[in-house]
């Protein structure tokens, strides 16, 4: 039976997972690396150490199942191809002579272009970004934060302008990496979240390049989803591996929950929150804050039939899971992340506190750079419970702020909402979010869709699947029961939080701002 190894590229962490054809975990490995905040509102990655920890932990997966095996023609079933998904947006700089990058990465939720951001929304290029990337001026994606990093970094403009340096977001920096240097390129789904990436056309926007002052010889080929970027070096695994997919983690998702069909909308809770619907062969502009994305491209072929290029709306949320992160860590609040849902569960609510977690600044439908975290309501009763749940709420919260934008985007009420991730397995948090949107909530037995998103790309290229449909039943006969939250409270009730929480996040906005 063949296998296909999934590289899942995150914030905090790259993880590892061999899937089968029927859409099992055969083995994972994960490691955390450093998160670096060396001023406010800055966070960087270093590029080096990701790369090894990726590359550490799809070693370690192999290992754990020695009957599968890299090397065709011995016996063990084959490790048909690779699939990689990867945090967004993230920005990575390297020479292409050494390999070695030019600075730290500077990670998706980094606030330093803000300012910028805010330049260009003056100057009347809001309307002209969302029209040909989908996007709106932020921090959040890759283009003000490459154009920093030419100025900022010495010498590196003039050494790009000469060809001596490449961009790339996260999947383009482990697919160089995997392919010794090889192959220099990306995906539509990961193209579309730089702010350069005409996603009607399909190409880098020249018009673009020129506005951010990039020049185009730093940037990767873009390719579709589901197909060829090259073979592993064969040091790596023993043999050769091909690279037949790579998708952004939230379109992977969405692709691995099986929302195929226009209307289809998941939550992925991971270091933040990342909601999707798809929207089929059509680009739908946003008329609330939301952001109009590629989710994924296959060639032509019979067994890509309907997967060609499909569109997305999204909202995102900047503190999901690190919300927990910083409870554990920031605060020291728990010990580990999996104590957060008895301490929150030992209340029967927040006792009115409020956390509005904009450490990064808010996102959808907000998008204030200059938002801060902010903690209201607490009165001499409020104890360490209190401010667990309120940090769950958060959670929940900022996402029915999003799935309120896209139902009014959509003009059609979602009948319900599938979620994955990590922060999903925490059942007081899935029943908080049914409590806050008012439809069911449906956790798939297998949360990890991320990876399964990416392998299921890379394994319809290898012709693991002959096609989606086949895809899809391989799954759909192991996947197991799902389990439903239903909303436990009514309208009236809903309505007054979710008024409350928009107050409090009123006291969080612009307080940056200089």
């Amino acid at each position: 039976m063949p296998h296909i190894l999934a590289l899942d590229q995150g914030t905090t962490s790259s993880r590892a997972l061999l899937f089968d054809r029927h859409g099992r975990i055969a083995a994972q490995a994960q490691r955390e690396f450093a998160q670096h905040f060396p001023q406010p509102g800055w966070v960087e990655h270093d590029a080096a150490e990701i790369w090894a920890s990726q590359l550490a932990v799809a070693r370690e997966c192999l290992q754990k199942v020695p009957q599968v095996s890299a090397n065709a023609g011995d016996g063990a079933p084959e490790i048909a191809a690779i699939g990689v998904t990867n945090q967004r947006e993230t920005t990575v700089l390297w020479e292409r002579a050494t390999g070695r990058p030019v600075a730290p990465a500077i990670v998706w939720q980094d606030r330093r272009t803000a300012a910028r951001c805010d330049a260009l929304r003056r100057g009347g290029q809001a309307r002209r970004l969302q029209r040909a990337t989908g996007l709106i001026p932020d921090a959040y994606f890759s283009a003000t934060k490459l154009q920093w990093l030419l100025d900022e970094v010495p010498g590196a403009r003039a050494r790009a302008e000469a060809g001596e340096l490449a961009f790339g977001t996260i999947d383009s920096w482990l697919v160089w990496n995997l392919t010794a240097g090889r192959v220099h390129a990306t995906d539509v789904s990961n193209a579309s979240r730089t702010l350069l990436f005409d996603i009607h056309k399909l190409d880098w926007d020249d018009g673009l390049l020129s506005l951010f002052g990039i020049p185009r010889a730093l940037l990767p080929e873009v390719r579709p989803s589901c197909g060829s970027f090259g073979e592993t070096a064969p040091g790596l695994f023993g043999r050769p591996i091909p690279i037949l997919g790579v998708a952004g983690d939230q379109q992977a998702a969405t692709f691995g929950q099986g929302c195929f069909a226009p209307g289809m909308a998941k939550n992925t809770y991971g270091t933040g929150c990342f909601m999707l619907m798809n929207t089929g062969a059509r680009a739908v502009a946003s008329r609330n804050r939301l952001l109009t994305t590629v989710g994924w491209q296959a060639p032509p072929g019979a067994a890509r039939r309907g997967l060609e290029t499909t569109y997305c709306l999204e909202g995102s949320v900047f503190m999901g899971g690190a919300t927990v992160q910083w409870l554990r860590d920031g605060l020291q609040l728990v010990k580990s992340a999996d104590e957060i849902e008895a301490l929150a569960a030992s209340v029967p609510d927040t006792g009115d506190v409020f956390l509005v977690p904009a450490f990064t600044g808010l996102g959808t439908p907000y998008w204030d750079g200059h938002a801060r975290g902010t903690l209201v309501g607490l009165t001499r009763g409020t104890g360490r419970a209190h401010i667990a749940r309120a940090a769950l709420e958060a959670i929940a919260l900022q996402s029915a702020d999003v799935f309120d934008a896209m139902t009014r985007d959509a003009r059609l009420p979602l009948a319900e909402l599938r979620v994955d991730g990590g922060a999903s397995r925490n059942d007081l948090l899935m029943q908080l979010q049914a409590d806050c949107l008012g439809v069911p909530v449906v956790r798939p037995a297998v949360t990890e869709t991320t990876g399964l998103g990416a392998a299921r790309l890379a394994g319809l290229a290898a012709g693991v699947w002959p096609d989606a449909q086949a895809m899809q039943d391989a799954a759909d006969t192991t996947s197991g029961a799902a389990k439903r939250f239903e909303p436990r409270i009514g309208d009236r009730e809903r309505q007054a939080k979710l008024d409350r929480w928009r107050e409090a996040v009123d006291r969080s906005r612009h307080w940056a701002k200089p």
